[in-house]
């Protein structure tokens, strides 16, 4: 989780579908004498260019103009010209500059502005009436229905209910959606699925639409697993296996999610955290809209076997981990916010608990991809203590938005962290309370890893993942057996610590001793960064030389590198289980064999 996040997404323009990168015009709903029209004129992955074009259809001149609409969750205006845009939560308000607010009858005006996310506008507004000419029959569309309840799930079916929504020209009917599809339309406020997979999990929301056919916002989203076997059987024992999987690992690296199936890796994991979303303005937000829910895969890079079309409601990664899930029925996934490039935004966050724990929650239940997420897993580096940038936001803070979230998303869901392994004294471990977060969270993933590494460009080479500590370990208190100590004797119990497990090794280049402890003169060279490399790639490239600590070094020519092995790996899981800690975590899927032999020897040996 240290590693930078890598924007990846500069290309991803050249794999869009065509029809998705024409703007449809589309009359979107104006005033009794205008009308205003989007048009979507450009989109390359992460972001779009949008238009509005009002015209006076009247016969008088227009003074003034102001055009409103919404945008679903997740999509935002971020610049814009020829009109003053301003949001408040998802509605948007375009007003006209001074040069432009006259419209002669029969003429017309334009604004544009980029923007990012996957939504449309909807509920369009000019000057107060519909944006199609005619006069709005109501105040608002109608309200979002009640969260649905299921009841009677049996194999193959499931009964929803839900509370009526409100109009003021009253409900015509309802929309059932099931994973964002539409499956039903109804005028009750229940409705039996069938025709249902046994096993499998199912997100199920509603919407409402009124007499004057106006749709209103989606509702909450309801779980169902249906009941029957499943293909993924209950792994063995009762710790924690968590995978990260990045979400940039699909470019470079062209890791996809089938991989942890043909791997044979997401059969022997209890849990993946989907690194990363960000935090800014104190809110979470998108880390990567073309990776997490744009992005089309082929049939041959799909879970399913079946290719993504352009226009269904959800692709990407998330669409990718809700096939896996549907495939391994017992797998949860959280969506981990933050990381080493995006943890300044916690600072400002923890200004807010409540209100960022608000937006963290909308994010991860928006009803696009409510069923893909099982919580959410912080990762800020670190509170109250230096990681990328300084944070001066008091040892409380982190208490703070933990108790905040758990607040948020209830008993139901996971909530976690990925905490600093500094167990030096006065080290990190001890800028926050993490033993008075504890009660708040599931589990906490003990980062025991990147202790040392070629940033200290000369030396001394060291393992950058020691078990314990060793005579010449260049710092007291950077090993894991010290952390777990520290976070013990704070209170933390020792259940919801998790070890950590790093998939790619740290070197230095210029190194003419095997030992640990000697003189370097820079970082070895690495496939995507500097003084880091792959487990897949050392393994070969590099063979290990000895043990010390617990972990296993190579020294090759020059270089001398640090990395975890099949071996180095069960015996950290044995002492993992000695010291009764909750299970184990790795950083990431992408660094290990084509056959999962790390995986393999985590879910093998804990």
């Amino acid at each position: 989780m240290r590693f930078r996040h890598r924007a990846a997404a500069g290309f991803a323009t050249l794999l869009l579908p065509l029809a998705g990168l024409v703007g449809l015009a589309s009359p979107a709903q104006a005033a009794t004498n205008a009308t205003a029209t989007y048009t979507k004129t450009s989109d390359w992955g992460t972001g779009f260019g949008g238009q509005w074009t009002i015209k006076n259809t009247g016969t008088s001149s227009i003074s003034s103009w102001t055009v409103e609409w919404d945008f679903p969750s997740g999509t935002s205006v971020t610049s814009a010209w020829d009109a003053d845009v301003t949001s408040s939560g998802t509605h948007w308000t375009a007003k006209n500059k001074s040069y432009d607010g006259t419209i002669a009858p029969g003429a017309s005006v334009s604004f544009g502005f980029n923007g990012a996310g996957p939504g449309s506008p909807s509920n369009c507004k000019l000057n107060g009436d519909s944006c199609d000419g005619t006069t709005v029959p109501g105040d608002a569309a109608p309200s979002a229905p009640g969260t649905p309840t299921a009841s009677n799930v049996t194999d193959t079916s499931a009964q929803l209910s839900w509370g009526a929504a409100t109009d003021d020209k009253g409900v015509k009917n309802y929309d059932v959606l099931r994973d964002g599809k539409v499956v039903s339309t109804v005028t009750t406020t229940s409705y039996t699925d069938s025709g249902l997979t046994a096993g499998t999990d199912y997100s199920y929301t509603v919407q409402a639409r009124d007499t004057a056919d106006q749709t209103g916002p989606v509702s909450g989203a309801v779980k169902v697993h249906t009941t029957g076997s499943g293909t993924n059987p209950p792994p063995s024992g009762d710790k924690v296996k968590l995978g990260y999987f990045t979400e940039w690992g699909i470019y470079g690296r062209n890791y996809n999610v089938k991989n942890l199936v043909t791997s044979g890796s997401a059969a022997k994991i209890t849990h993946i955290n989907y690194a990363f979303g960000n935090v800014t303005n104190g809110q979470c937000a998108i880390g990567d809209a073309y990776a997490d829910y744009q992005k089309t895969f082929t049939a041959d890079q799909s879970v399913s076997g079946a290719a993504d079309t352009w226009d269904q409601p959800l692709a990407g990664n998330f669409n990718q981990l809700r096939e896996l899930k549907a495939k391994y029925p017992n797998l949860k996934v959280l969506w981990s916010f933050g990381g080493w490039t995006w943890s300044g935004g916690f600072a400002q966050a923890a200004a807010n608990p409540t209100a960022f724990a608000d937006s963290c929650y909308n994010l991860v239940e928006d009803p696009r991809w409510a069923d893909v997420f099982d919580g959410i897993d912080i990762d800020w580096e670190y509170p109250n203590a230096c990681g990328l940038s300084c944070d001066t936001s008091g040892a409380a803070a982190f208490k703070n938005v933990m108790a905040a979230l758990r607040a948020k998303f209830g008993s139901s869901k996971l909530v976690t962290a990925a905490v600093t392994a500094d167990g030096s004294a006065g080290g990190k471990i001890e800028a926050a309370d993490y033993a008075g977060a504890s009660q708040y969270v599931d589990w906490y993933n003990v980062m025991s890893y990147d202790f040392f590494g070629a940033w200290d460009a000369q030396g001394p080479t060291a393992p950058h993942s020691p078990l314990t500590s060793y005579n010449g370990i260049p710092k007291a208190g950077f090993d894991t057996a010290d952390a777990i100590a520290k976070y013990k004797s704070t209170g933390v119990p020792a259940s919801k610590l998790l070890i950590g497990i790093g998939f790619y090794g740290r070197g230095w280049t210029g190194v003419t001793q095997d030992a640990p402890g000697g003189t370097a003169t820079g970082p070895a060279a690495g496939t995507y960064e500097q003084g880091i490399e792959d487990y897949k790639v050392l393994k070969t490239s590099c063979p290990v030389t000895g043990t010390v600590a617990g972990t296993a070094y190579a020294h090759c020519g020059s270089n001398w590198w640090s990395y975890d092995t099949p071996s180095t790996i069960a015996g950290k899981m044995s002492w993992a289980k000695s010291q009764g800690l909750g299970g184990a975590f790795f950083w990431e899927f992408s660094g290990d064999t084509s056959d999962g032999e790390l995986v393999n020897a985590i879910s093998s040996n804990l």
